[in-house]
């Protein structure tokens, strides 16, 4: 069973839909116990991360977060989600995110015409191999939507990377924990693939 954490953010139901299509039967849940007896687990968002990370916290989902990480469930985060697993952002000055793993989160520059937010599709690189991205060709396209981007403290985690006047770290991968700044359940056969290889892990 998958469980699309509920913590009042924006997206979830598009994530909901898509494994659906996949022909699962996701649960969106704020229920720690239900979350922490699942086989896999995403963490979807769209928002401001300020107000994500006080609602994680409210219902106390910050540490469900992390003892699902800390057991090896296999976890996905998506757009927001990526961004609360790491250490800060630049979009909520003092508020400390998740931390699992190492790295910041900063505005995209606007300089030489850039619209920000980067909405759109661009195209990903491979720096190092990714679960996420297996039986994919070379530099597929997926679907951004976002003002913030990740630059990872530790380069080996990152799987994926893309262009928009600055590389962004696009995707990661540690262990069973996984996440994606752009949307996967947005990004048509590619991201749909991207899904089944996430599932593919769950299934071990």
């Amino acid at each position: 069973m998958i469980a699309i954490i509920d913590y009042d953010a924006g997206n979830i139901r598009s994530v909901e839909k898509a494994f659906a299509f996949l022909g699962e039967t996701p649960v969106v849940t704020g229920d720690p116990e239900v979350i922490l007896g699942a086989d896999g687990v995403v963490l979807p968002g769209v928002g401001a991360f300020g107000d994500a990370m006080k609602k994680l916290k409210a219902c106390e989902l910050d540490k469900v977060v992390r003892r699902c990480v800390d057991k090896g469930t296999p976890f996905l985060g998506i757009c927001l989600g990526l961004q609360l697993l790491f250490e800060s952002s630049e979009e909520s000055p003092g508020v400390e995110g998740l931390h699992i793993l190492e790295g910041r989160i900063v505005r995209i520059p606007s300089e030489g015409g850039l619209r920000v937010p980067h909405i759109g599709w661009n195209s990903l690189q491979f720096p190092n191999g990714g679960r996420l991205f297996e039986n994919l060709g070379g530099n597929p396209y997926v679907y951004f939507v976002h003002s913030y981007y990740l630059q990872a403290a530790d380069e080996s985690i990152v799987t994926a990377t893309a262009d928009y006047g600055v590389k962004i770290h696009a995707s990661v991968e540690k262990g069973n924990l996984f996440a994606c700044q752009f949307h996967p359940e947005k990004s048509s056969d590619v991201g749909m693939q991207i899904l089944r290889n996430f599932m593919k892990v769950v299934r071990g």
